[in-house]
């Protein structure tokens, strides 16, 4: 849990030099029906902290075939994490204002990059703001970093192709990391059509999370994820609309003490495959 995870009361010492380096806080925060991150961020901030566009900074342009937000090129992620001003071997910490459904790509991401030094801030930035630490605002300037030099490539965290997510069902739980009315069909109110890759298992990802925002601990998440039907020893993997709040689902699981991967081109993908079979209704 405490490779995933960073309590605010943590990287507060962090960030004062209490204790150990200095991490990079990456800010991530958006939302589906919210393009104003930048906004928010620049309204209120954690001191020192970058903000990072999950569109075009975590994601190469979307396209009907690839899904909303296809991994991008490792070349290009790499020269987007160095003009943060990431450098090789710094840790990173990563936040939004929303459970980490967003800041979870970022984690993810560089993990599957190669760049295992990175948490997600545990409740984000209301328990930064709950345990009474400082925020810059709009009347702080805004730094700008030197650039880093960090090296970053692919493979760090499993992936699943669209072909290979049509067959996990026989061999392991594919996770559905979205709202339940959308996996059952009863509303679909982005991709084109309604419903789930069959046999994959509902798992909505709000679910992971205790009422504050935080992460339920692991022992509860176990228990979670055992009742859904994940194997105590066979392969798991999760998809979401479009690779996002699946990536929290892989964190989930990684506080839980399970590997998992992560099928990037998820519903938006699939769906805009014609000749891929729908499930619908509540029964995996």
């Amino acid at each position: 849990m405490a490779d995933v995870l960073i309590s605010a009361e943590d990287l507060h010492k962090r960030l004062t030099g209490a204790d150990g380096p200095r991490p990079l806080v990456l800010d991530v925060r958006w939302a589906l029906g919210d393009p104003h991150g930048r906004e928010h961020y620049l309204e209120r901030r954690i001191p020192g902290s970058a903000y990072v566009d999950l569109n075009a900074d975590l994601a190469a342009p979307a396209g009907a075939l690839e899904g909303r937000h296809p991994l991008p090129e490792p070349a290009q992620f790499q020269a987007t994490a160095r003009r943060w001003g990431l450098h090789q071997g710094e840790s990173v910490v990563v936040l939004d204002d929303n459970g980490g459904l967003a800041a979870a790509r970022a984690w993810w991401l560089l993990r599957w990059a190669g760049h295992a030094e990175v948490s997600l801030l545990d409740g984000g930035l209301a328990a930064w703001v709950e345990a009474g630490f400082e925020l810059d605002g709009e009347q702080d300037s805004i730094p700008s970093p030197e650039p880093g030099d960090v090296e970053l490539g692919s493979g760090g965290m499993p992936t699943l192709d669209i072909d290979e997510a049509a067959g996990f069902p026989g061999r392991g739980a594919l996770l559905d990391a979205r709202a339940g009315e959308r996996y059952r069909g009863e509303t679909e109110p982005i991709d084109p059509r309604a419903g789930h890759i069959p046999g994959a298992l509902s798992a909505p990802t709000g679910e992971n999370l205790r009422k504050d925002g935080k992460f339920k601990d692991a022992q509860e998440l176990r228990q979670r994820f055992e009742a859904l039907g994940v194997p105590a020893d066979g392969p798991v993997a999760a998809y979401c609309g479009s690779g996002v709040t699946a990536a929290h689902q892989v964190a989930a699981l990684a506080v839980a003490g399970i590997d998992a991967a992560l099928y990037p081109g998820s519903w938006s993908q699939w769906s805009n495959h014609a000749d891929r079979p729908v499930a619908t209704g509540p029964a995996a």
